[in-house]
């Protein structure tokens, strides 16, 4: 495991950024796991820019994001799917075909789940997952609980993580209550994890995932346990830490 601290988080999306870079430059048609939420957009930002200056090619990656809420358009602005298409999938040259979200309006949410994980297998699993946490130490939607969840799944969202997430809609009531997320399973199978955290309000979940026992009340803590797995955090973000 490896622990990055940066001065800004504007550094740590560049950092975050040049390691994806370096992945897609090792192998062109990597598999990318990513992710959505404040805490990716600058990392985003940055692989734009590189691929408008030409130094990177998207052709030949595959992605598949995360998570998506339950219930949700697609096209309706806090979507995940707009989202990805407004910070990075409509500025760079990845085929449509080889961009895969999760559905959050099928029929049969657990067999869509299921077929989610198997489409990852069947691209030959995922080189590197990109991360954010939560305030409660969520990873993907994995909320604190009694255990970890391998697969994909449908998750009820906790409060903490809906008071969190109202900022991105009109009202606390208009945030869908429940998401489908890769589980802590499928993002362990990652040859590689990067997790940022940038900002005060994430000191005490980087601190609990990076000291204390781990543990499903904490469901970022279970990253310790993978070979290959990097921190990117901001000083703000690593402020709570007694071991830097």
């Amino acid at each position: 495991m490896q622990t990055h601290i940066f001065s800004t988080a504007a550094q740590v999306g560049q950092a975050t950024a040049m390691l994806i870079a370096a992945q897609l430059l090792r192998k062109p048609d990597s598999v990318l796991g990513l992710a959505t939420g404040s805490s990716p957009i600058p990392t985003y930002e940055t692989l734009v820019g590189m691929y408008r200056t030409g130094l990177l090619d998207f052709s030949k990656a595959t992605s598949f994001n995360l998570d998506e809420y339950v219930g949700i358009d697609p096209h309706h602005p806090c979507s995940y799917h707009a989202f990805m298409q407004e910070h990075l999938f409509s500025h760079i040259n990845i085929k449509p075909e080889n961009v895969h979200i999760p559905d959050g309006n099928a029929e049969d949410l657990t067999a869509a789940a299921k077929k989610y994980d198997a489409s990852i297998l069947a691209s030959g699993g995922i080189d590197l997952q990109l991360l954010g946490i939560g305030r409660n130490g969520h990873i993907g939607f994995n909320e604190p609980g009694d255990h970890f969840v391998y697969g994909c799944h449908k998750v009820s969202l906790s409060e903490s993580t809906i008071e969190a997430n109202k900022r991105f809609f009109d009202s606390v009531d208009a945030v869908p209550r429940h998401a489908v997320s890769l589980g802590i399973g499928s993002i362990m199978q990652a040859r590689q994890v990067l997790l940022i955290a940038t900002g005060e309000d994430k000191a005490e979940a980087v601190r609990r995932a990076l000291e204390e026992d781990v543990s499903p009340q904490w469901q970022a803590s279970i990253l310790r346990t993978h070979p290959d797995v990097v921190f990117l955090l901001d000083e703000a973000a690593a402020s709570q830490l007694k071991h830097r």
